[in-house]
């Protein structure tokens, strides 16, 4: 069993009024430009429920902005975040949406990368005390908590994947706290996403990445990212 630390309970060190609307809210943008891999050119952000509401006034919209930034729930810069995004070339909008969302606390980000052009859809819910869920990446049902390294694996649902990963994992003794899996269709494309106990070492990305079906290998730590992928000839490219 994993123990929730102190500040996970009481609420992380932050600049702003509220865990759930600023902090929560700064992750979930952080967690979003970690899997993307790289500063949006184009952020669209769309809050429901709560968020929707009070979004100006609680500081929700330059959160979401200074994680989409990198900037962690205390950095000082929190507050002129919005600007500075523009000053480097982010093209960033707020919108609240419609329709069904599943907490309260909801955003949806449609982000664009900056140098690849990379696109990436992600909703996460702020579920209080700072803490976060993210639900959705891609279209993909996700369980993703923000709270410890992290290792997204795009692959095809073919026989056999899940147990070689979990071989994988075995022989490099890393122990997985958490997994959750969605696919699109059978026999389609399927995200896998698991929670470690330790960070992710270099060889333990590769030896993801060399097995068959998978298509790349991204690593989502607390300041660390690490994205392996196949270009169309084949070869072998980190980002």
């Amino acid at each position: 069993m994993r123990f929730k630390d102190v500040f996970s309970i009481i609420g992380p060190a932050m600049v702003g009024p509220s865990s759930s609307h600023t902090a929560g809210a700064a992750r979930i943008g952080r967690a979003a430009r970690q899997v993307l891999g790289e500063m949006p050119r184009l952020a669209e952000v769309i809050f429901f429920g709560s968020f929707a509401a009070t979004y100006q006034g609680h500081g929700t919209d330059r959160a979401i902005a200074g994680g989409l930034l990198d900037f962690s729930t205390d950095d000082p810069r929190l507050p002129d975040s919005i600007e500075l995004a523009e000053e480097l070339g982010m093209e960033i909008s707020f919108r609240q949406g419609a329709g069904l969302f599943p907490h309260p606390n909801t955003v949806q980000l449609r982000l664009t990368g900056k140098d690849s052009g990379s696109e990436l859809t992600l909703t996460g819910i702020s579920i209080g005390g700072g803490n976060i869920e993210i639900v959705d990446i891609d279209g993909f049902g996700v369980k993703l908590s923000g709270m410890y390294p992290t290792i997204l694996i795009n692959h095809m649902d073919y026989l056999g994947v899940l147990a070689s990963v979990t071989d994988v994992m075995r022989k490099g003794k890393f122990n997985i706290g958490h997994m959750s899996l969605d696919r699109k269709n059978r026999s389609g494309a399927a995200l896998t996403v698991l929670e470690l106990d330790e960070s992710a070492t270099p060889e333990l990305l590769q030896d993801l990445k060399a097995l068959p079906a998978v298509k790349s290998v991204t690593l989502v730590d607390l300041n660390e990212i690490q994205e392996l992928k196949q270009d169309d000839k084949g070869k072998e490219s980190t980002s």
